[in-house]
């Protein structure tokens, strides 16, 4: 696995997930930057995610992971900003599709909708996965022209 930087951040309901993949992440090597929250008392997610796709759509971080209670706001917000294609990911196939069809730099996960044990793997898989390139690329660049 390469050695990659990254961007973390949740809200209050993906706050215990988020630092359980903090940890997952430091022990594989990467270097992680965590945006917040900093514990489960009540907050918005947007203040915590869109720090987090602007530094991935800065090139500050190769790679970014929202988390909250579903992921769907939190892939909401990340996905307006220009540059970022975030994913919700609920099982390993969905998170390789992610990477290799979509080229996805900001990985969405929902505390409230896996397991601890799956959303690690999730990671795993999102950050092991190569983009494919080829017949994607074309699509890939439909989506931010220049």
């Amino acid at each position: 696995m390469k050695r990659l930087t990254i961007a973390i951040g949740s809200d209050h309901a993906g706050f215990h997930y988020k630092e359980a993949i903090k940890a997952f992440l430091i022990a594989k090597g990467h270097a992680v930057h965590d945006f917040g929250t900093d514990s489960d008392a009540p907050c918005d997610y947007p203040d915590k995610v869109r720090p987090v796709a602007e530094a991935v759509a800065r090139g500050e971080f190769e790679r970014g992971i929202v988390l909250g209670g579903s992921g769907n706001g939190e892939a909401i917000v990340a996905n307006r900003v220009r540059g970022v294609r975030c994913a919700v990911c609920w099982n390993e196939q969905t998170a390789l599709w992610s990477r290799a069809h979509n080229d996805a730099n900001v990985l969405s996960i929902g505390e409230r909708t896996v397991s601890r044990d799956l959303a690690l793997s999730i990671v795993g898989v999102w950050l092991d996965t190569p983009f494919e390139g080829g017949r994607h690329l074309r699509r890939i660049r439909k989506i931010d022209p220049e």
